[in-house]
């Protein structure tokens, strides 16, 4: 008898897989209950949501009421760890730590389905979670699911294309820690001030903001955690991290920025994938010096004297004009000079005023002037003059009034 061989012990699965694999499982088992509890025809999401996340202490509750009126967000943030108010809850966040996945999800999903919702609504403090940024790629799948079954259908215009955005705050350990000490002390200071007046609203005094060893394990949670997470959603959605340590208004300036560079997700795929040839105006602005360079250096070698010739204009017939502007900021100048009948000549004038910091433009106008009239026909021989109108701006002077 041959002896049997064992059969191999199957390897247990990597972490990875049991984490997508349990995402699929919490986002169907609450999938399913929200259809049976709503019916599938009223699970109506915001028509835009933005995910407000990043480290403890990046200013997501400063720029929250930026962002929403930014996008015309009338509804209150949803800020996810004040949705989980459980004893068990309230213990583990105390302490630096999370709150489990399949609770943030189910809460989270139904407030979404609120009327005040509908407009669109800001998440703060979601993802947190590779589960749940899963559990957020399978809702935009479902929302996009949605809008195919109802596309023709009388509540078509209930289930729009679903519109994602992400702004992801970033600073490093010690501003977090930092920041949230400074927060706690200015809580303290406000509750003793309502508890002694009476007046005004208690803030929520947490241990984190007290402590400097548990601000630091906070972030340290958010470093390991939700950082990769964040990271994670990259693989469908687009969208750069925001330095939050600079200055507020350079942070809010940055915020506008990225929200103009998502501004695709709010196209239909089909119209998206029709102007997606076109660059966005980040990635041409972002080597702009460098490509101007290049053309003034290849006009010196290939067009010199018609270099030379421009230059020798701007000098004599357009400069002396500027001048006499620099306090509106704004020359407007014509010419009939022949020399920019050679659109190239025009291109050396633009670039030109570029390097030096102006900005210039030009528009060429067609002008019939009498030049012959036959007195047997009646006819008017017309020639056609061209008159190049330049425009060139600039930040003009600032002046002090007494």
């Amino acid at each position: 008898m041959q002896p049997v061989s064992p059969e191999p012990t199957p390897k247990p699965a990597a972490p990875a897989d049991l984490e997508i694999k349990d995402a699929q499982l919490i986002f169907n088992h609450v999938w399913k209950e929200l259809e049976a509890e709503y019916g599938r025809e009223n699970l109506r999401f915001p028509k835009e949501l933005i995910l407000l996340g990043g480290a403890p202490g990046a200013g997501k509750g400063t720029n929250t009421d930026f962002i929403r009126e930014l996008r015309g967000i009338t509804a209150e943030p949803i800020v996810v760890s004040a949705l989980l108010d459980s004893p068990e809850a309230q213990k583990l966040k105390s302490q630096g730590g999370m709150v489990g996945d399949r609770e943030v999800v189910g809460i989270l999903i139904r407030k979404l389905l609120e009327p005040e919702q509908q407009n669109g609504a800001i998440l703060d403090g979601f993802p947190r979670t590779k589960v749940q940024v899963e559990c957020l790629k399978m809702l935009f799948d479902e929302m996009m699911r949605l809008r195919r079954d109802f596309a023709d259908t009388p509540d078509a215009a209930h289930f729009k294309q679903p519109i994602f955005h992400i702004m992801v705050l970033f600073v490093d350990e010690s501003e977090s820690v930092a920041r949230q000490l400074k927060r706690g002390k200015e809580v303290l200071e406000h509750n003793e001030e309502v508890r002694r007046s009476g007046l005004g609203d208690l803030w929520e005094e947490r241990a984190t903001d007290f402590d400097a060893r548990l601000a630091r394990n906070r972030y340290k949670v958010f470093k390991e955690k939700t950082y990769d997470a964040l990271v994670s959603l990259k693989e469908i959605f687009h969208y750069h991290f925001i330095n939050a340590q600079a200055s507020l208004e350079l942070v809010q300036e940055n915020i506008v920025r990225e929200l103009e560079y998502q501004s695709s997700l709010e196209l239909d795929p089909r119209t998206y994938d029709l102007l997606r040839r076109l660059p966005v105006a980040s990635e041409i602005i972002r080597y702009a010096r460098q490509d101007l360079v290049r053309r003034l250096d290849g006009y010196k070698v290939e067009h010199p004297e018609l270099m030379q010739s421009v230059v020798d204009f701007i000098e004599r017939k357009m400069m002396p004009i500027i001048v006499r502007h620099a306090i509106s900021g704004r020359a407007d100048i014509n010419s009939e000079n022949k020399l920019f009948h050679d659109p190239i000549a025009l291109a050396i004038l633009i670039d030109i005023f570029s390097e030096r910091g102006f900005h210039a433009t030009v528009d060429l106008h067609h002008i019939e002037i009498p030049d012959h009239f036959d007195l047997q026909t009646g006819q008017i021989q017309c020639r056609v003059k061209k008159v190049f109108r330049f425009n060139v701006r600039f930040k003009g002077s600032e002046i002090r009034r007494g």
